[in-house]
């Protein structure tokens, strides 16, 4: 009997407790979840209304080289950076360019050192990677977070959408309303309306004007 009784008032403290951690933890999102109007969105060199940095986002600095488009989403715990460090004096302005209507998912980093620029109306799924930088690694007898770390700019055009897991790198060009397959890693140009998977990815379809959806030779 007591031991009934115990358990019923375990269930109960648990559903109570439950119920408090999930309001408590909207909450926080709530009032975490960087705006516009925000001291942090304020940081941004530009953070346009109706977007939003869900909470808890991992890291972001440098903010005032980051511009962020009107009605755009990111997703939480998600990085964006620009430059290597905070504080940095950047070479270009804006280096990282995210434009309206934008979802990025949960997880992803957006890490810019000279030019990353993503259109109106893109959305990725989570874990996503978009980078303009990577490691030399022309000396083999030197550590190679030692050796230069070429930048070349990145470019996603409007309305393309990048599935889970996605990584771009360096150098890459994907045309307007792209889709990038989840777990793809992107390194060279992806013409407009096109559908690209693989590592690296490459173009299994595209809609060509008069002829509809052809696939390459």
């Amino acid at each position: 009997m007591a031991s009934n009784l115990l358990h019923r008032a375990r269930a109960v403290g648990y559903r109570i407790g439950g119920e408090g951690v999930r309001r408590t933890w909207a909450w926080l999102g709530r009032v975490g979840a960087i705006g516009p109007d925000s001291s942090a969105g304020r940081r941004f060199g530009r953070f346009g209304a109706g977007s939003i940095i869900c909470f808890p986002p991992n890291t972001i600095f440098n903010e005032r080289y980051i511009h962020i488009g009107e009605q755009t989403m990111i997703g939480p715990q998600a990085t964006l950076s620009a430059g290597m460090v905070p504080g940095q004096e950047c070479l270009s302005d804006p280096v990282v360019h995210i434009g309206s209507r934008c979802l990025i998912g949960k997880g992803s980093g957006i890490v810019g050192h000279f030019s990353i620029h993503i259109g109106d109306d893109v959305w990725t799924g989570h874990h996503v990677y978009i980078t303009d930088q990577n490691h030399g690694y022309d000396d083999v007898t030197v550590p190679i977070s030692l050796q230069t770390q070429p930048e070349r700019p990145v470019t996603i055009g409007d309305g393309s959408w990048l599935g889970h897991g996605t990584v771009v790198l360096p150098g890459s060009r994907i045309g307007k309303h792209v889709t990038i397959g989840a777990n793809s890693v992107v390194s060279g140009d992806i013409p407009d309306y096109s559908v690209a998977v693989g590592s690296p990815a490459k173009v299994i379809r595209r809609f060509v004007e008069g002829q509809g959806w052809v696939r390459p030779d």
